[in-house]
């Protein structure tokens, strides 16, 4: 059994590449969009230089933050939700529920799928609550797996780890379906042999 998602009708934007401060002027977060029918996903709306990067990449796709159906938090840094806020009217999900103004749903965000194409697995490591958010597009499985990797270099020991066992375990298991990984604090990249586990 794979956790690949079995459709293959997404379709991925990459709003801000992020940075850490070792690489950028500061920290920064890799915040995404996914769409699959009347869906519109955004993935670790964190921490950016100015609100308007996230504001003016969805309007450059024609969509404004009240178009957003749904935010999806890899985890609870606030470098990764600072600007949830934006987005008022979308469901919001975590690694235990679904939050819409003042409803809490519980639910486990392990299998959960939003649609065939767009799923959410339990990653953790990072933290005791990291998800990913797997994407079945047309050029493959798009990981967007929030701080499992910073950026395509790892940190290959990750210093805020909470475990590092469990870390490499949720990394093997990502890197078993990604074609492409988007990490929490840098650019997309393709695994290889060198991607860190």
């Amino acid at each position: 059994m794979t956790d690949a998602p079995t459709g293959r009708q997404a379709a991925f934007h990459v709003l801000a590449t992020g940075y850490t401060s070792s690489t950028g002027p500061g920290v920064a977060a890799t915040v995404s969009y996914v769409t699959d029918g009347d869906l519109h996903i955004v993935i670790d709306p964190g921490m950016v230089a100015s609100q308007s990067v996230i504001t003016d990449a969805l309007a450059g796709l024609g969509l404004g933050p009240a178009d957003v159906t749904d935010v999806v938090l890899s985890h609870h840094h606030p470098d990764n939700i600072l600007n949830v806020g934006l987005f008022g009217r979308a469901r919001v999900h975590d690694h235990k529920a679904v939050y819409l103004g003042h409803d809490w749903t519980d639910r486990d965000a392990e299998g959960y799928e939003f649609t065939p194409s767009v799923k959410l697995i339990a990653t953790p490591g990072h933290s005791a609550e990291d998800i990913t958010l797997l994407a079945g597009t047309e050029q493959g499985v798009v990981a967007f797996a929030g701080d499992l990797w910073w950026r395509a270099d790892g940190p290959a020991d990750d210093p805020v780890t909470i475990d590092r066992a469990l870390l490499r375990a949720s990394r093997e298991r990502v890197l078993a379906v990604a074609d492409l990984v988007v990490p929490g604090h840098g650019a997309p990249f393709t695994p290889s042999q060198t991607t860190p586990r």
